[in-house]
């Protein structure tokens, strides 16, 4: 899951990136866009590698693009911001330090997004238009008018400043516009990055939209303490009553606004949590383990991971009958121990 970090020059975006990726920006990439992992944080996978006593413990990790720092004039943006067409959440980064306010900084950003998205639908509008005055078949010309009307919908919604939403968006409508990868129906958050002495971070809640969540930190102070020791990093924040975000809970958010879950799998090998789309089946859990798996399903054997933290082992949960026989259809939980019983054979 590709998770984009977006925001105006010196919004602290690259900070930010840094401080979730423990990765230092690369000034050399700054104008592509630099990429790399975030684990996150999960108290269970400790629990379950003493209960196995696993090798190998792999957390569930996001993948951050520090995307290009955006021109507040606008110009030249919507270049900038196609690289985050292909990302599954966007992450607007909104200074509240040296005087910058909070709400214009989000509303001028969401213009920028609105003038990229016109920039495409309108061509494509233009485009279906001139095709139409062509000769097709019935279908053909049906398909071509449908699409128009849709996007016609879309352009006057993105024109008035109040654009449609994928969740907004009917089956129909949407086989129009998901080849265009639209900036503005993807689900968005805002990381509010605050002076290093800030105390009051609520009141941030009030200053943008009701429907975005907003996580706010003073990034610049939470990287210096993230590379500090243990002991010093307690002995500053003791002194200085200042600092200590949860980075976890805001990676956490991130998975959720961007629609994805964890399950897990648990063995001697391996204890392992997998990301995956949430409302996600037993098939594709399986598919996102290997594809081998998904391919020759039997069933999906499930049991709780907190049956089996409080219960102690596996043979104690069997004993219980908490294990679970579960089709492919069955709904994957954000709790599931998940093994696939499949057939090479299939």
């Amino acid at each position: 899951m590709k998770i984009g970090l977006v925001g105006y020059q010196g919004c602290g975006k690259s900070t930010l990136f840094e401080w979730l990726t423990g990765v230092a920006p690369d000034p050399a990439l700054a104008h592509t866009g630099q990429s790399a992992m975030a684990t996150i944080p999960d108290p269970r996978l400790e629990e379950l590698q003493r209960i196995y006593n696993a090798k190998k413990v792999t957390p569930a990790a996001l993948e951050i693009i520090d995307t290009p720092g955006l021109n507040r004039s606008h110009a030249g943006n919507a270049a900038k911001l196609a690289i985050l067409r292909d990302v599954g959440c966007l992450v607007i980064v909104v200074p509240a330090f040296s005087g910058y306010d909070p709400a214009a900084e989000f509303q001028s950003f969401q213009e920028d997004l609105i003038l990229a998205d016109l920039e495409i639908v309108t061509g494509r509008i233009e485009r279906v238009e001139a095709s139409l005055k062509k000769p097709h078949s019935k279908p053909e010309r049906e398909q071509l008018e449908e699409e128009l009307q849709v996007l016609q919908l879309v352009k006057e919604r993105l024109e008035a400043g109040n654009p449609l939403k994928e969740s907004e968006m009917t089956p129909e409508q949407l086989k129009h516009t998901r080849s265009f990868r639209l900036l503005c129906e993807k689900p968005q958050m805002a990381v509010i990055n605050t002076a290093d002495d800030e105390q009051d971070f609520a009141r941030y809640r009030n200053m943008l939209p009701a429907q975005v969540p907003i996580f706010a930190a003073p990034l610049a102070l939470e990287l210096e303490l993230a590379k500090m020791s243990p002991e010093e990093r307690a002995e500053f924040q003791a002194e200085l009553h200042v600092g200590g975000a949860d980075r976890g809970a805001l990676l956490r958010m991130m998975m959720e606004v961007a629609g994805q879950q964890v399950f897990l799998t648990a063995g001697p090998k391996e204890v392992r949590a997998w990301l995956m789309r949430r409302g996600g089946t037993a098939l594709e859990a399986a598919e996102t383990i290997h594809t081998d798996l998904a391919r020759g399903f039997i069933r999906a054997e499930v049991m709780s991971c907190q049956d089996l933290i409080r219960l102690g082992s596996e043979r104690e949960v069997k004993a219980h009958n908490l294990v679970r026989h579960e089709h492919r259809d069955y709904v994957v939980q954000e709790d599931d121990i998940v093994l696939i019983r499949f057939s090479v054979d299939k």
